[in-house]
């Protein structure tokens, strides 16, 4: 399946047999993350009626992992919602769902992916719809605030989008900050940006949900022209979502098939 021509994409009746999506969220105490994904787990269900979708957390929220693998047993695919293959995705996870007595099929982590520099796009267009301008875009730098890693592969990742999305949106400039661990900060960033020519400025939070981390971030974009919000619910995340959790079935379907 081609990413890119799946923010078009109508909804699809789930086929006869499929398995679970089991939604792997990280979770936190602020509520509003809690609701983003009961929100972006019914953009999944609209479009793909039919299909069990359930969530689990892996920290300060319910249901946990082992809750709901009890409830759909070995029929479901583990979908990470993350951004990177950090930390979370290569150790937590995996041990969870081990603990749990569970060899599901997992899903790669979502970025980077077309997809997600489309949410990017809205949820800027969405704080500035002059921004849907290219004439805009070219005198207009942007802050790509991501949470951070100590994975200097996670880094890197980041990184590599914010070149991608410049290169294929026309920005003026886009620079990369975090809200944790070492590296530049937004107002650093912003600094950066109007060094490099830009003549107007605005950051867009590399982050699935609200929270503590978008929070800082907000709190240090005073300088910018435009805020976006984080990309949450956004309808390109829950198409993106299912096509990893169709390519983890694929690649599952066909294991197999291929060691016989």
């Amino acid at each position: 399946m081609n990413e890119g021509r799946l923010s078009a994409a109508p909804a699809t009746p789930v086929a006869a047999g499929s398995p679970a999506l089991l939604l792997i969220a990280h979770g936190s105490r602020d509520a509003r993350h809690a609701a983003t994904v009961a929100d972006l787990v019914a953009r999944v269900r609209a479009l793909r009626p039919g299909l069990d979708v359930a969530t689990a957390y892996l920290d300060h929220c319910a249901p946990r992992i082992p809750q709901v693998v009890s409830r759909l047993g070995s029929a479901a695919v583990a979908v990470p919602l993350l951004l990177n293959r950090a930390f979370h995705a290569k150790h937590d996870i995996p041990a969870a769902l081990r603990a749990a007595g569970a060899g599901l099929p997992t899903a790669d982590v979502l970025g980077p992916s077309p997809l997600l520099l489309a949410a990017l796009d809205r949820r800027l267009t969405e704080a500035g719809p002059e921004l849907a301008s290219a004439a805009v875009r070219a005198r207009t730098g942007v802050v790509l605030a991501a949470a951070g890693s100590s994975d200097p592969a996670a880094d890197a990742a980041t990184r590599a989008v914010a070149a991608e999305w410049r290169r294929t949106r026309g920005w003026a400039a886009v620079e990369v900050a975090y809200a944790s661990a070492d590296g530049p900060r937004v107002p650093d960033a912003l600094a950066a940006l109007r060094r490099a020519g830009a003549r107007r400025t605005a950051v867009a939070p590399y982050l699935l949900a609200p929270g503590r981390l978008p929070d800082r971030i907000a709190g240090a974009a005073d300088g910018a022209d435009l805020l976006a919000d984080v990309l949450g619910a956004a309808p390109e995340v829950a198409r993106l979502l299912l096509h990893r959790y169709d390519a983890a079935r694929r690649t599952a379907s066909a294991a197999p098939a291929l060691t016989a």
